[in-house]
Parts: structure tokens; C-alpha cells; sequence
């Protein structure tokens, strides 16, 4: 199999979880380069380990490495700020760009919603936690019916949020709410992030509710359930708790929301858990595995099209 190769710019939790994934599953992508700031990182030493080059001097390092012109596509795991950089001088050099971070420059990005759609983006956003989580089903009941109102709410234990997460509160609010719109497919979004300080920490949980009319409930129900197999082929800990619920509002009992009106038609509830892989990161931090795994799939599809792109006419 032709592998396209690849590079991970971060060597903290979510580059170092990406890595691992990476070299133990690489189907059609090679990792040959692992990029930090900080020579005593664990990341960059557990890239050595498994013989991938590395450097502690930044996006300059990776710019001098041999093997700088083979990498097709890189994956930033740092920050808003530091991708702004990256992404102005990667893209410049013809390098396909993965953003993790909440930069948000390219389009944002569900793999089994909308990434074939956007194949042809030099760079794509793997929007947040929550929205990785939440939006498939959002979209999945926006397949079969009009969502006029989506409400998400992110529950992820305290543990795995590190200082990066706890500073971009708003900004996940606000990012995912947008998603959930732009992707998603509702008329509006909301989302709400829950950090759980329960001991022994709690895996991810999310709830997602929407506001629907023209379709029943057999349909939203089999269409959530094709959705939910879609993300675990690259989330295997991605599960329904229990069983979608419906209620449903008419003239007679017609739902009240504030800000929006009277609401007649089905309201969708959903209940999820996301289970991680234990890669790198704790079972419990499926909030983190999620984004990861995304990276992941979206990466191997940018790299089939590389290759196709590059085959004899």
C-alpha cells in the first residue's frame, strides 16, 4: 500500500495520543515526524522510541529536516495562536493541513458527515470534543427531518481537561454551537460543557436534544443508529446509554422556548458515552480519544485522495 507521509506538530497529550494511533494502526499514512518545544517532552522521547525523527525547535526544526519535502500532511496539536503560524507557512510549502486546535481556519469537520464534501480544503478543523461527539447525531436526525433547535451538553471529568481546555471554555461553547449549525444542520445550536470532578473519574457522557418536524420516529431512530456505527468504525468506545427518547408537541401541548417561540413536532433526546481507546490517554478521557481518533480518520481520507490524485491517468 502507497502510504502517504505525515507530521504531528505538539508533543503534549493529544499529539502524543494521535502518534500512538498513528503507529499502531497506519493504514494509508506514515508518521515520519514528531514536532515540540520542550526537549525533555515525553511525546517527543516515545517518538524516538519507535524511531520516528523528531525536534524540539518548533515548526523551524520540522522546515529542516531532511525529510521535510515528503510530508504531505501535518496535524497541529498546539494552539489557536501557534496554528495561525503554522497553517500561513505549511499551506505556503503545498502542506495539507489537520488543525486540532480551535483556530478554526479551514472548514470544520466531521468525518462521517461532511468530510467527503470537503476533500479539496488545504485545511480542515476538527471543531472540539463535544462537537465530535454530539454533532453526527444532530446531523443524523437533520437526514430525515428539519431540526429547527439543537442543545448539546459536553460531560467530561475534570481530569481530562487540562489548562488548555479550562482557558477556552467560551470558545468551545461558541465553536461547537457553530458546528452544530454549519454541520449539523440545525437551525440553531447551543452547547454546554459540564466539567465533572467525580472520583474515580467518569468516562465522557453527552446529551443531545432536538427540535424536529417531518419525520416519525422509526425514522430519526434508524437514522441515529446508522450514524452511531459510522463513528465507531474510528471510535470504537463511541456508544448509545440507552435508548432514544421522543416526545412529541402539538396544538394542544405546544412547547415554550424562550427566545425562539412555540414549538410543535418531535423533540429527540439522545444519550451517549465515549469510551476510549487507551492509547496514550486514560480509557476515561474519551473527550480527548474523540478528537484524536477524528484526526485520524479525516487524515486517511485527505491521504486516499492524495494518492489517487497522484496516480498514472
Amino acid at each position: 500500500m502507497t502510504r502517504v507521509k505525515a507530521a504531528i506538530i505538539g508533543s503534549g497529550n493529544i499529539g502524543t495520543d494521535l502518534m500512538i494511533k498513528m503507529v499502531k494502526n497506519p493504514l494509508n499514512m506514515e508518521l515520519i515526524a514528531v514536532v515540540g518545544i520542550d526537549a525533555a517532552s515525553e511525546g517527543l522521547a516515545m517518538a524516538r522510541e519507535r524511531g520516528i525523527a523528531t525536534t524540539h525547535e518548533g515548526l523551524d526544526g520540522l522546515k529542516a529536516m531532511s525529510s521535510y519535502a515528503d510530508i504531505d500532511i501535518v496535524f497541529d496539536a498546539t494552539s489557536a495562536y501557534a496554528h495561525k503560524v503554522h497553517d500561513a507557512a505549511l499551506r505556503a510549502d503545498g502542506k495539507q493541513m489537520v488543525d486540532l486546535t480551535p483556530a478554526a481556519i479551514g472548514p470544520f469537520i466531521i468525518p462521517p458527515v461532511n468530510m467527503e464534501a470537503n476533500l479539496e480544503a488545504t485545511n480542515v478543523n476538527m471543531v472540539t470534543c463535544g462537537g465530535q461527539a454530539t454533532i453526527p447525531m444532530v446531523a443524523a436526525v437533520s437526514q430525515v427531518a428539519t431540526v429547527h433547535y439543537a442543545e448539546i451538553v459536553a460531560s467530561v471529568s475534570s481530569r481530562s481537561a487540562g489548562p488548555g481546555t479550562r482557558a477556552n471554555i467560551d470558545e468551545f461553547t461558541r465553536t461547537t454551537s457553530q458546528a452544530i449549525e454549519k454541520v449539523g444542520g440545525a437551525r440553531r445550536g447551543k452547547a454546554i460543557i459540564i466539567l465533572n470532578p467525580a472520583e474515580p473519574p467518569m468516562i465522557m457522557r453527552d446529551t443531545v436534544l432536538t427540535l424536529s418536524e417531518g419525520a416519525n420516529e422509526d425514522a430519526i431512530r434508524a437514522s441515529v443508529d446508522s450514524m452511531v456505527k459510522k463513528v465507531q468504525s474510528y471510535v470504537p468506545g463511541y456508544r448509545l446509554k440507552q435508548d432514544v427518547q421522543f416526545e412529541h408537541f402539538g396544538e394542544n401541548n405546544m412547547l415554550k422556548i424562550p427566545g425562539y417561540g412555540e414549538f410543535t413536532g418531535i423533540k429527540t433526546s439522545i444519550f451517549l458515552e465515549v469510551e476510549g481507546a487507551g492509547d496514550y490517554l486514560p480509557s476515561y478521557s474519551g473527550n480527548l480519544d474523540i478528537m484524536t481518533s477524528a484526526a485520524k480518520a479525516t487524515g486517511e481520507l485527505l491521504a486516499q485522495r492524495i494518492v489517487a490524485e497522484r496516480a498514472p491517468a
